[in-house]
């Protein structure tokens, strides 16, 4: 048996030939170690690596080696814990070595012996360290250490190559390094694929001159990952004769960045390191998740003009002395000064210590809304971040762009000195157009293409159907978006069927010419430029004019007027409820975000768009809970202040008891009632929204009971689904006197049938569950069974068995549900007619007597159950005798 594996080799994620060579050169250094191979996304690696290396040395992988006799790890070309994360959790219990050239990452491993020399190849510096030793090499080994030198030296043109490059290439060859197998692997020619790439970064590459140096940007998109994008880089500098480039590429879910430089004053390494890569200040790469072309741009351009102007600090272009405002002031006092000196936002002050900023949009409404006296603190956007006056300019871009942050104070210790506004930055930008990130543009959105994922994540059918309303709405000259929860499903995996179109034109022409292509019929709603497409399948498209909603006044019903798509979209209640996406032809699957609807998707929180949103609707205060509990995600700390602002102003009692009931209908009927129940409960809604639902803990138990019940039902997979709300209510209702449902259900606005409905099923749950316990203590047969729980609905037979404690009872609902509900006759009054016997009262007495039989399993064939007719009607088809029971002289019972 042989002796389990204490010393292993790795490298980073993504390795390329200086990694793959290091490896082995230090397999040389630790004879008995196991090679750890993460893998790369360079084709000439793979290939190589597949077809040669992996045979020639002890390659394994993590998964295969007992983990816990590891007392030695090496690691070669790189110290950073992020780029190894298949061994980073064995760092802390193991003695490291490193090896390494990068000598400006941040070296994070703790490490027990550690080489990190400025040479140009790692492999040079464990070449060094087997001359010096006495070991020798093969030719093939030399030839695959070979291979790491001459590609991380460029073949030994990069500036960063040095003379120990050399000597270690020399001491190679002296020991047979084959130079034609490296320059057979390392020339790579072009694919077609590869050569239409390159073609279009030639052509969107532009010039930015950035403190009197000029750096190229190029940028393009493949529907597809493709390998070896650097290549495609590599050969962009050589035919451009390019100094510094930064080539970025979105293949598939992610943005591949290329970073290379020729010159001192451009680190690309530290550059891609921002981005979560990494490599050398001459060539560098990362790989970008979760961020679209267009934020990556934004965010490259802040770090150059950081990195290049560090002399620019905070203090040269911040706005001082900086005007704020106590946090116990009232909001009038907020308008007026930002009236008075033209500000878009305060910083809001405690002392001297910046703790939010209040926003004069956010001011004026307040004020107008009548809430002028409502202190700031209320209202102010919190968690704002800050800097210190000697930072430099990206600080300020991060917070102002990544965070949507208008305003940055900037401190001295622990004193506001001054501020930085969105305007000082374009200010500062502005002599360099080229140089401003899109983010600060006017009408900028963020967008990258979902259109794989549309067609991955929904139905054939659907697609066309979107693909039709774009072609439709092209010829109309309308752009046309799929928006709302439809498109935030769809990026969570969730199916949705339910398909809200808006458009930027007139919605209910574009309905009715989207209907005709459809066949179906329009229902338009010209009060709110509004309408619905009726497919013929019954399916239903909602489609909205772009509009704007205003509110007159706290809880009203909006006024709709007529906009654009981003203020159509402002109007919604969540960010993560404002994504869109184009469908029109040329731009199909292309997503638009404005208000950072992914990010929060990404980080699972509820951000209500603006400070007055709970004000002017306090019905979105059970949306936000329904979308928490339903998604597993966090109301944001904001939003949930801004909650309890709203409830402190008692804005439920100004809202009518319908549009309450509706929202609470959607929250008992979504995927978690229960815990939105207790949400609500925690918050003290309910308490407002009426004293008799606000439930006591001892209830809990039985929510989670109905809770229980209706998963079991649902695993049954029947065709009939409940209306899990109405047993719901029903559990909230428990206990409550008659007279106090009617005042729940008048605040409610039931109508006169939802009521007559509810609280008849209350009484006759109550009856149902009496007469079952009662028949269960004389003997309760199948037939009586059907007879006591026929009357109730289905919601009324879940509420009665999750509401009884007994569990025969249950037992005895459950079966009534699963077998005697479904069991139906096979005869019918024309069975009995074909007898001969004149229609009459008799009927209902045979069939209902035929059926006590089926249930009690007397008979179960349609054959037996003729002859039980026949049987009955020869009793009960002639005059009833006086001296005894027709029932009994029937056998049935």
């Amino acid at each position: 048996m042989s002796e389990p594996v204490t010393t292993i080799i790795t490298c980073h994620a993504n390795a390329d030939f200086d990694a793959l060579a290091a490896m082995i050169a230090a397999s040389k250094l630790y004879p008995h170690a196991a090679l750890i191979f993460p893998g790369s996304q360079e084709s000439a690696l793979r290939n190589y690596f597949l077809q040669s290396v992996m045979y020639l040395f002890q390659f394994q992988n993590i998964k295969d080696v007992e983990q816990q006799h590891i007392n030695t790890i090496v690691v070669v070309d790189t110290a950073q814990k992020s780029r190894i994360p298949h061994v980073e959790h064995l760092l802390e219990k193991a003695t490291v070595h490193i090896y390494d050239h990068h000598l400006g990452e941040t070296n994070d491993i703790h490490a027990e012996k550690s080489i990190i020399l400025p040479w140009g190849a790692t492999t040079s510096i464990l070449v060094h360290e087997l001359r010096d030793r006495g070991i020798t090499v093969s030719p093939d080994e030399a030839t695959i250490l070979g291979l790491g030198i001459y590609e991380d030296t460029g073949h030994f043109t990069f500036s960063s190559t040095t003379e120990h490059d050399f000597q270690a290439a020399a001491w190679l060859r002296a020991c047979g390094m084959d130079l034609d197998i490296i320059h057979d692997i390392l020339r790579r020619d072009l694919s077609a694929e590869q050569l239409t790439l390159l073609s279009r970064l030639l052509d969107s590459a532009v010039t930015h001159t950035i403190n009197g140096l000029e750096i190229v940007v190029a940028e393009a998109e493949s529907e597809t990952y493709m390998a070896d994008f650097a290549l495609l880089a590599h050969k962009l500098m050589e035919m451009e004769n390019i100094r510094v480039l930064f080539a970025l590429c979105r293949m598939a879910d992610r943005v591949q960045l290329v970073a290379r430089s020729k010159i001192a004053e451009v680190d690309a390494g530290l550059i891609c390191r921002s981005f979560g890569g990494g490599g050398h200040p001459y060539a560098a790469s990362a790989s970008i998740k979760d961020r679209t072309l267009a934020q990556i741009k934004d965010e490259l351009f802040a770090l150059l003009y950081s990195a290049i102007h560090r002399s620019r600090l905070v203090r040269h272009f911040m706005s001082a002395p900086a005007v704020g405002i106590d946090a116990k002031q009232p909001l009038k006092e907020a308008a007026n000064i930002m009236t008075r000196y033209g500000f878009k936002a305060l910083p809001v002050m405690e002392g001297q210590t910046p703790v939010g900023v209040i926003e004069h949009a956010v001011a004026d409404k307040a004020v107008a809304h009548g809430l002028g006296e409502e202190r700031v603190r209320e209202y102010m956007q919190e968690e704002i971040r800050t800097v210190a006056e000697d930072e430099d300019l990206y600080a300020v871009m991060e917070i102002i762009l990544g965070q949507r942050q208008r305003l940055v104070p900037v401190m001295r210790a622990e004193t506001m000195v001054g501020v930085v506004t969105r305007t000082d930055l374009i200010h500062l930008l502005v002599q360099e157009p080229a140089r401003i990130p899109e983010s600060l543009l006017p009408g900028r959105r963020t967008e990258r293409s979902i259109a794989h994922l549309l067609r991955e994540r929904l139905s054939p059918a659907t697609v066309a159907l979107l693909e039709t309303a774009g072609r439709v709405g092209q010829e109309l000259a309308m752009p046309v978006y799929a928006v709302g929860g439809f498109v935030r499903d769809i990026l969570l995996g969730n199916p949705n069927d339910d398909i809200d179109l808006v458009v930027e034109g007139e919605g209910i022409t574009f309905a009715h010419a989207l209907g005709k292509q459809l066949g179906g019929r329009v229902r338009p709603h010209p009060k709110f430029h509004t309408a619905v497409i009726i497919l013929p399948g019954g399916e239903k498209i909602d489609v909205a004019t772009a509009r704007l909603e205003y509110y007159e006044y706290p809880a009203a019903l909006p006024v709709v007027e007529l906009s654009s798509l981003k203020m159509d979209l402002f109007r919604r209640d969540f960010s993560i409820n404002t994504l869109a996406v184009h469908l029109d032809p040329e731009h199909f699957g292309l997503l638009v975000d404005f208000f950072g609807g992914q990010q929060d998707l990404k980080d699972r929180v509820i951000r209500v768009l603006h400070s007055l949103s709970f004000v002017e609707d306090p019905t979105r205060i059970l949306r936000a809970v329904r979308f928490e509990q339903r998604f597993r995600f966090s109301i944001n700390v904001q939003t949930e202040r801004l909650i309890k602002n709203a409830l402190r102003h008692n804005l439920f009692q100004r809202l009518s008891g319908g549009r309450i009931l509706h929202e609470l209908v959607l929250l008992l009927s979504d995927a978690a009632p229960v815990d939105s129940l207790l949400r609500l409960r925690s918050l003290g809604v309910l308490q407002q929204i009426h004293p008799a639902i606000h439930f006591p803990t001892t209830k809990e138990p039985f929510l989670r009971e109905i809770e229980r019940v209706l998963t079991w039902y649902g695993l049954l997979y029947r065709s009939e689904r409940p209306k899990a709300w109405i047993v719901y209510f029903l559990a909230l209702c428990s206990g409550m006197e008659a007279a106090d449902f009617s005042r729940l259900a008048q605040r409610f606005g039931v109508s006169q049938k939802q009521h007559s409905m509810l609280s008849g099923l209350r009484y006759q749950v109550r009856g149902a569950l009496m007469g079952l316990e009662q028949g269960l203590r004389r003997g309760l047969s199948r037939s009586r069974l059907a007879e006591i729980l026929e009357p109730l609905p289905l919601e009324g037979l879940l509420y009665a068995m999750a509401r009884s404690a007994n569990h025969d009872v249950k037992r005895n609902i459950s079966l009534y549900i699963t077998t005697l509900r479904d069991m139906k006759l096979l005869v019918s009054g024309a069975d009995i007619a074909a007898l001969g016997i004149p229609p009459g009262p008799v009927y209902g007495r045979i069939l209902r007597a035929v059926r006590r039989g089926l249930l009690n399993g007397s008979w179960s064939s349609r054959e037996e159950q003729l002859q039980a007719v026949a049987r009955l009607a020869r009793v009960w088809g002639q005059p009833r005798p006086k001296a005894r029971s027709l029932d009994r002289s029937a056998g049935i019972l």
